[in-house]
């Protein structure tokens, strides 16, 4: 049995940053990363942007060429899948059957986008858009397609639908709870995003529970609970995903809506790390609460914690989140976790297209939310680093700057 060094399973952003983290740290030993994708890494986020709406080809979306793996001595082994892990033989097993021995095992598999219960999920034309694989079967039948049903909400729900609204196609965005974003952000934000969409031709209806997806070979609508029928052509579900964690689980690892880890990324396995979306861990900016965090500047903060830690180097993780979204002309760029704020002041006039929401806790800002509004991003980090608390009619007045309510 073939035996390396680290094992890096999954090839999305966590897993490349975690290779590129550890000879940056100047680890010598043998790196082999496992995807189960057929390409070289490259970033997800533009998929449902830049890529969905053929603005950017997926030769750009490469987080590094061919040649930069092999100069760096970074094996990949790509279309395989880790199908068992077992930590006392300190071995992982493919699904071709191969074994291989591993001293240390990082595991940033991400997830699944998560199904719906219901009847019709697997008929022709359904989508999800998780892999580029995804978005390149829904493009190939967007030439048929005249009419899109987007169920969820969320981020990748809206940007799809503002993509394929910019395509031309007639979309109607189903939304179970009463507004969009509604897990990740406040009223104020919900409203605006949604006033957008529908100014620019999406059909978005709230509260709109789905009960089944209709069609015999293919999709021809859907149907929501209330019995109303959606025509549809196309249906794209955007409802998040599961943590791809079985293996680890079944090893014995500590976790269940993704693997728990230390502040090194260690889980409660010997030698093995997790990292990235199905890495469940205590935040900080979470009041301590374990939450999986689903970012780009999360797996690659995770991943450089627990490529430090393996090449000996001392570290620990605590960064800030900040996650992005591109929806038509509007840039959002977020920092912290508004959830369970207690009061939210409006910075600017969302009519400008230009403002911010600042969410407060205990009078103290944890996060920001800002359209159009990158200063106010930039200088509001600092303001939740610092566990901030100013005055909110000071923090609503745009003739004040942010970076000078810190102290």
């Amino acid at each position: 049995m073939e035996r390396i060094d680290v094992i890096v399973v999954g090839a999305g952003h966590g897993g490349a940053q975690a290779a590129v983290a550890l000879r940056q740290a100047g680890f010598a030993g043998s790196i082999l990363m496992i995807g189960d994708e057929p390409e070289l890494p490259y970033e997800r986020p533009p998929l449902s942007k830049d890529y969905l709406a053929g603005d950017r080809p997926f030769e750009r979306l490469l987080i590094r060429p061919a040649r930069f793996w092999e100069e760096r001595g970074i094996a990949l082994r790509l279309g395989a899948r880790v199908v068992h892990v077992d930590p006392a033989g300190h071995s992982v097993t493919l699904d071709d059957g191969t074994m291989l021995g591993y001293r240390h095992l990082i595991w940033a598999t991400g997830g699944a986008p998560r199904r719906l219960t219901c009847a019709g999920h697997d008929l022709a034309g359904v989508h999800t858009l998780r892999t580029r694989a995804d978005v390149d079967r829904l493009v190939a039948e967007l030439p048929a397609t005249r009419t899109v049903a987007v169920i969820g909400g969320g981020y990748i729900g809206l940007e799809a639908a503002a993509c394929l609204t910019k395509l031309g196609k007639s979309v109607v965005l189903l939304e179970a709870l009463p507004r969009v974003l509604a897990r990740v952000a406040g009223e104020p934000l919900s409203r605006f995003y949604e006033a957008e969409h529908r100014a620019h031709g999406v059909d978005l209806r709230l509260d709109a529970q789905v009960a089944c997806i209709e069609g015999e070979a293919r999709v021809t609508g859907v149907r929501l609970a209330d019995g109303t029928l959606i025509p549809a052509d196309m249906v794209l579900v955007g409802i998040g995903i599961v943590p791809a964690v079985a293996p680890l689980l079944a090893a014995g690892a500590a976790g269940g809506n993704g693997v728990r880890v230390d502040a090194q990324c260690r889980t409660s396995l010997p030698d093995i790390f997790a990292i990235g979306d199905c890495a469940l861990h205590a935040n900080r900016f979470a009041d301590g609460a374990e939450i999986r965090l689903e970012s780009v500047q999360n797996a690659n903060d995770q991943a450089g914690v627990a490529a430090k830690t393996i090449a000996g180097v001392a570290a620990h993780y605590d960064a800030v989140p900040w996650f992005w979204s591109n929806q038509y002309d509007l840039k959002l760029q977020t920092v912290g976790l508004s959830t369970g704020h207690d009061e939210a002041v409006l910075r600017g006039d969302p009519a400008t297209r230009s403002f911010s929401v600042i969410y407060l806790k205990d009078g103290a800002v944890i996060a920001l939310d800002c359209v159009n509004a990158v200063r106010d991003y930039v200088q509001g980090r600092k303001l939740v680093e610092a566990a901030a608390m100013p005055d909110p009619a000071a923090l609503g007045d745009r003739a004040i700057e942010l970076k000078s309510l810190v102290a």
